[in-house]
């Protein structure tokens, strides 16, 4: 994208490692085609002091001290915020899911939203990563020894940033957040060259109406949604560099068992099936005169 731009001649992208096909224990909910996401940002917090035979323990502890931030940023709570994207989402969204989850669903698209239905649905991780940006502590690391008093202590927190929101931004609030003048909170690179440009797709019709035809064949009944995803793809590039892009999975992942990239990472063995059988049919469908 950066060095040979003049070499992709695209009128679209298609990704199938973005957007949500969503199931919930076995029901397909949404067919969900990512048309933008959240920005991937992730920060380096260090404390430092000048150490010691742990003996002789003194109040400046660089374990301690970097705890005590984390602990803090585990009990803060971004703020809700909705945009185009996720507002049509859920406006979709609580019609399919029905009873009290939907209601809350609907409840959060009022002026103002209910706060009891946003903290309701904030129970569910997924939907939770849809209303704010999320920051959390993903890597740790302390001391050099036993019996020594540690001279450094330093954390990873992990963020995926609302689109409209900065990096600088989010430092800015992890600084008044963690509450730790002693701590140095930097930007850290993290999985390749991240733009801070976060443009949405257009809905382009030659996309989705193709979509929606091999979803009415295979799915009937079952909404294409546009979505926005939580987590961060190639997508963003592309996007940055002028061409539509679209995340479509193609499998069904049920929303109570989504364990992207845990050490049991997963997917059900029948929604794989479907979904090389959908990518061939949606291939089929793109490229067939209209």
């Amino acid at each position: 994208m950066k060095n040979h731009r003049d070499l992709i001649d695209a009128e679209f992208i298609l990704n199938a490692d973005a957007g949500d096909f969503e199931m919930d224990r076995g029901k397909r909910l949404v067919v969900g085609i990512q048309a933008s996401e959240k920005l991937y940002a992730d920060f380096q917090l260090a404390v430092r002091n000048k150490g010691g035979h742990s003996s002789l323990p003194e109040s400046d502890n660089a374990i301690y001290q970097l705890a005590g931030g984390l602990t803090r940023l585990e009990h803060y709570t971004f703020p809700f915020e909705l945009n185009e994207v996720t507002r049509a989402y859920f406006a979709k969204e609580a019609d399919i899911v029905g009873g009290s989850q939907g209601a809350d669903m609907k409840a959060i698209l009022h002026t103002p939203p209910d706060e009891g239905a946003i903290a309701r649905l904030s129970k569910t991780p997924f939907y939770n990563a849809r209303m704010r940006t999320t920051c959390v502590a993903t890597r740790l690391e302390a001391g050099h020894a036993n019996n020594a008093f540690p001279g450094f202590a330093r954390a990873i927190v992990n963020c995926r940033i609302l689109p409209g929101h900065t990096p600088d931004e989010i430092r800015a609030q992890l600084i008044k957040i963690l509450a730790a003048p002693e701590m140095n909170i930097t930007p850290v690179g993290g999985p390749g060259p991240r733009p801070r440009a976060n443009p949405p797709s257009p809905l382009r019709t030659d996309v989705v109406g193709p979509l929606e035809q091999v979803v009415k064949q295979m799915w009937p009944g079952v909404p294409v949604i546009p979505v926005m995803d939580a987590g961060a793809s190639d997508d963003a590039i592309s996007r940055a560099a002028g061409i539509p892009t679209y995340g479509v999975p193609g499998v069904f992942i049920d929303l109570n068992d989504d364990r992207s990239h845990g050490r049991d990472e997963r997917l059900p063995a029948a929604s794989f099936y479907e979904g090389v059988d959908f990518y061939y049919r949606f291939t089929k469908a793109l490229t067939s005169p209209q």
